[in-house]
């Protein structure tokens, strides 16, 4: 059974202290002081476009996430200079490699390849499909270095299957592992633990869909469901000035995030 729960707002500042995990921890204080709360999914295809793109939202967001498997011309340079940006602008790293395998098999395709994926990466993300074993893999590779893992617990696309016993199967896994799982990519707050941070992609400032099957919400609508972080991919990086788009989403989130702790 699925358990909506909106609402019980808790500052971002007195979430920091509740959590032991240190991504999370620096995520909570950086949005507080920042004040920010979003995130841009930033699914281009060239490193030059990238790392522009880096440059030009990072004063604006939180969390920079990257499909780093879609570049047409990755190198080791990128996501080292990628980090330089996270450092100069003060935001998170997030690949969004959506691991959805067993827990041997992600140790090697979080640690190694071409990728080195825990190197650079502050937040990944996984499917609960493979069950508990994908998470004590990736905890194996993740924890030592501080990572953070997000469930998919939920998605934003027309017809998914992550919902009901899925999704709730999702959030037991993520209290059995509160030191490296810090929260869940889903489309409302899903548990009432003000440790764990929830981010909802699919955002754009007019509902809508596209043909595909991407379904939209507003800022305002994703935080008053409860989630935290907003990602916006395509209303920002497919605009004319990334930079000044990036400003507008963030003011909308912030100012709905301000609305509901006064609720």
């Amino acid at each position: 059974m699925q358990v909506q729960l909106y609402g019980s707002r808790i500052a971002f500042e007195e979430r920091a202290n509740l959590s032991s995990n240190p991504t999370a921890v620096k995520l909570f204080r950086l949005m507080a002081e920042k004040k920010t709360n979003l995130s841009i999914a930033a699914d281009v295809t060239s490193s030059k476009k990238l790392l522009a793109l880096a440059e030009q939202v990072g004063p604006h967001i939180c969390v920079f996430k990257t499909h780093i498997d879609i570049l047409d011309d990755f190198s080791p340079e990128v996501t080292d200079r990628l980090q330089q940006l996270a450092e100069q602008h003060q935001f998170l790293i997030f690949e969004d490699r959506k691991f959805a395998d067993i827990g041997n098999t992600v140790v090697q395709q979080y640690a190694g390849g071409i990728y080195k994926i825990a190197s650079w990466a502050d937040i990944i993300n996984a499917h609960v499909i493979p069950g508990p074993g994908i998470i004590a893999g990736l905890k194996e590779a993740g924890l030592p270095k501080g990572r953070a893992l997000l469930l998919l617990a939920e998605m934003s696309s027309a017809g998914n299957l992550a919902y009901g016993t899925y999704t709730s199967q999702a959030v037991e896994m993520a209290k059995d592992h509160a030191d490296f799982v810090t929260g869940f990519i889903s489309m409302h707050k899903l548990i009432d633990d003000p440790r764990f941070v929830h981010m909802t992609p699919g955002v754009q400032l007019a509902t809508g869909s596209d043909h595909l099957g991407q379904q939209y919400q507003t800022p305002e609508s994703v935080i008053a469901k409860g989630s935290d972080v907003v990602i916006v991919g395509r209303g920002i990086y497919g605009s004319a000035d990334p930079k000044a788009q990036a400003a507008i989403y963030r003011k909308h989130a912030w100012d709905a995030y301000q609305n509901d702790l006064k609720a």
